[in-house]
């Protein structure tokens, strides 16, 4: 029996029939020159509409270590990399995407630290090639503000792309929430965590599924998924404005007694009731991004579900989900 240890490479992929035969070839080009590690892929096709998936099935005939968790729809990302980590059997897992953006050539020292004892090994970018100054500027703001506002050390600029040993897994296993911000959870489990740094490439080829509304939405998700904040602020700043109002009452009836009846301006008036209505229509929106949670949550659907698994159809969605 080999005493090698084993590793899963898991690929969400959507649409990358592009750029996959490119990804494999530069990842076995790699990991054959890693002999002591008896890696896998574990191919998640999330619904894609292109040759994704025949790509996929053609590895696996030239190479039986490939895997292949075909999703009965597109559910995202976030979903897809569960789905992929519930299939996962190895002694670790190395997280990637398809597009080339996390450079296979990292795999070695990403190994090298897990075997020093380094359960989740993640890749730091120092720069971020093919990206708009809008993006990287937003990206650091909207970081900076998710560190102030939870209790949770997340990372900056750092993504999906690590290897997390057998506890690590497990670990994210246990987070079956529907609305998922995975990079929270990295940081939330802990265990021992090691930094590396890389540059990051642009696309090798296709085009990026991300536009500014989805990252906008992923923001939200991680904004409302780890910290309570916004609820607090909202019920602070509605005191404050309640005391307020609470004073201008108070003033308003003691100027009549003092100097008589008079007309109000209409314009400031005007203005204090707009703005009260503003706050109160943003506040009912934070609660209201909670209370979908809680909505969604609630319904106890499956998060996902599988079609084929390694070309068999699947019939234990239950016992998976």
């Amino acid at each position: 029996m080999s005493d090698k240890k084993s590793v899963g490479i898991l690929v969400p992929c959507f649409n990358e029939e592009v750029v996959l035969p490119q990804f494999y070839s530069r990842v076995q080009s790699v990991i054959e020159k890693i002999d002591s590690i008896d890696f896998h892929y574990i191919f998640v096709n999330d619904g894609s509409s292109d040759r994704t998936i025949q790509l996929m099935h053609e590895f696996r005939e030239k190479n039986s270590r490939v895997h292949i968790v075909d999703l009965s729809r597109n559910f995202g990302k976030e979903t897809a990399m569960l789905a992929g980590l519930d299939y996962c059997d190895y002694d670790a897992v190395v997280i990637m995407d398809a597009d080339l953006q996390d450079p296979p050539e990292l795999l070695p020292e990403m190994i090298h630290w897990w075997r020093e004892g380094f359960q989740d090994v993640y890749a730091k970018r120092k720069s971020r090639a093919g990206e708009t100054w809008l993006k990287k500027t937003s990206s650091h703001l909207y970081y900076k503000i998710l560190q102030r506002v939870t209790n949770v050390p997340i990372q900056v600029d750092v993504g999906d792309f690590r290897l997390l040993d057998r506890q690590c897994i497990e670990a994210l296993k246990m987070f079956r929430e529907c609305q998922r911000y995975t990079k929270g959870m990295f940081s939330w489990i802990g265990f021992d965590k090691k930094e590396i740094l890389f540059d990051r490439d642009p696309r090798a080829a296709g085009k990026t599924k991300w536009n500014y509304f989805k990252l906008i939405d992923l923001a939200i998700e991680g904004i409302t998924g780890f910290t309570i904040v916004p609820l607090r602020f909202a019920s602070l700043l509605g005191s404050l404005l309640a005391l307020g109002a609470l004073g201008y009452m108070i003033y308003i009836v003691v100027k009549t007694l003092i100097f008589g009846v008079e007309i109000p301006g209409y314009a400031s008036m005007t203005s204090i009731m707009l703005f009260i209505g503003g706050v109160q229509l943003l506040f009912l929106g934070v609660i209201g991004e909670y209370l979908g949670r809680v909505f969604n949550e609630s319904k106890h659907r499956p998060i996902y579900l599988v079609k084929e698994y390694d070309g068999k159809k699947i019939i234990d969605q239950i016992n998976r989900n």
